[in-house]
């Protein structure tokens, strides 16, 4: 009678272990779901999807509000921030090639609109303040 009580008791850490996993694993899937940003405009036929963990906390909480910034100052700060992010990615031996994954085609002589310019600079103000990143152009918030 003593051992099937410690089998029961046995069974139970154990199953109540695996309940806990599946769990956590459920809010992973919902964090990465609410943390991607899509950036696109279809008239352009471009689009940009933002898959970084912390990003839209981090546009709801911490970056400048829309209209903060003129286009103008956003599209000279994103056309340095595009070229020192894309010589990262061609040198992975010398960036971390889990950040600096794949190249960003960023015209200058496109206008992509407010939008846009916003959301890409705020993603390179993201990554030099969660990954220590500093690049050619100082980013502010």
């Amino acid at each position: 009678m003593k051992n099937l009580f410690y089998i029961f008791l046995l069974a139970l850490i154990i199953y109540s272990c695996g309940t806990g996993n599946r769990n956590f694993k459920g809010t992973d899937a919902n964090a990465a779901v609410n943390d991607t940003v899509r950036i696109a405009n279809d008239s352009l036929e471009y689009e940009v999807i933002v898959i970084e963990p912390g990003f839209n906390l981090f546009l709801n909480s911490i970056a400048r509000p829309r209209a903060y910034y003129s286009q103008t100052y956003l599209e000279n700060k994103n056309q340095f921030l595009v070229r020192d992010y894309n010589a990262r990615v061609m040198q992975p031996q010398r960036f971390n090639s889990n950040l600096y994954i794949q190249e960003i085609n960023y015209d200058p002589n496109i206008d992509y609109g407010y939008e846009v310019n916003y959301l890409i600079y705020n993603y390179f103000v993201f990554i030099s303040r969660e990954y220590n990143q500093k690049f050619s152009v100082p980013t502010r918030i």
